[in-house]
């Protein structure tokens, strides 16, 4: 096997969609485990790899493993299998909080560690994953771990101090957008809109809205300002959003997020 998983939840399968659906990996070059039986049978069955109850069968067979397992597990994995890790294997993580210093603490030895920190969009393919590798891991290995992270949407290499914020800009960031969608729907559904509609013209204008800042280079507050006219509809809507703290319930939720990510 080329890429192994030690753990097939939500955001492994993301990822295996993502490398099949953009010709990285075939399903046959792909093996995942999971304890939980109906987790692994669901991947199977959804992308047609490989799959097994036994992590020590993963690091065995793979030449790349994400580990992708819930944070507090990590721990007892790494214990599992460090034995089997071999020199010349790529290890990339995606657990918020678990520091290069506090992997290699756990491995006891060198290993070529890629830590990273995606995010849930990764299951339509748009995603945004940071990446930080430590010091085991050459200019070549970065590149093929990155063309791995991009087959489920994009990905930047960061510092790894950044991580904690990535968690609260990308990795938690969704779950805003989603409760803002729904706030916009809501308001729609009391004005009479019917529900599957006012879902549509909300998600499709974040969608729209998160376009024009990535494809125009605009500041978004420029951008913010060409809706604006004098006097209008929007001016109002947004005196309104800021007489609530809008902008800065965001800024204390996110760094709320980002003290929590460091205790992890």
């Amino acid at each position: 096997m080329k890429l192994g998983f030690i753990g097939t939840g939500n955001m492994a399968g993301a990822i295996m969609g993502g490398v099949i659906k953009s010709n990285v990996f075939k399903p046959e070059e792909i093996i995942g485990a999971d304890l939980f039986a109906p987790g692994r049978e669901k991947v199977k069955e959804l992308y047609g790899i490989n799959v097994t109850d036994s992590n020590k069968e993963v690091i065995e067979k793979s030449e790349v493993v994400i580990f992708s397992v819930k944070p507090q597990f990590y721990a007892d994995v790494i214990q599992e299998v460090k034995d089997l890790v071999r020199p010349e294997q790529l290890i990339i993580t995606i657990a918020p909080g678990k520091t290069l210093a506090w992997l290699a603490e756990q491995f006891g030895k060198d290993v070529k560690i890629v830590r990273t920190m995606p995010n849930t969009p990764a299951m339509v393919g748009e995603g945004m994953t940071a990446a930080t590798p430590n010091e085991h891991v050459t200019k070549e290995e970065l590149d093929y771990a990155c063309k791995i992270l991009s087959a489920f949407g994009k990905v930047e290499v960061v510092t790894e101090h950044m991580m904690d914020a990535v968690v609260a800009v990308s990795g938690s960031s969704p779950a805003y957008v989603f409760m803002f969608i729904e706030a916009m729907a809501d308001a729609a559904v009391a004005e009479g809109m019917p529900r599957a509609q006012a879902y549509k013209f909300a998600a499709q204008a974040v969608l729209g809205s998160a376009k024009m800042v990535l494809e125009t280079g605009k500041h978004p507050g420029e951008l913010k300002d060409m809706v604006c006219s004098p006097a209008g509809t929007t001016i109002e809507a947004v005196g309104v959003l800021e007489e609530h703290g809008f902008r800065s319930a965001i800024i204390d939720a996110m760094k709320a997020c980002v003290d929590v990510a460091k205790g992890m």
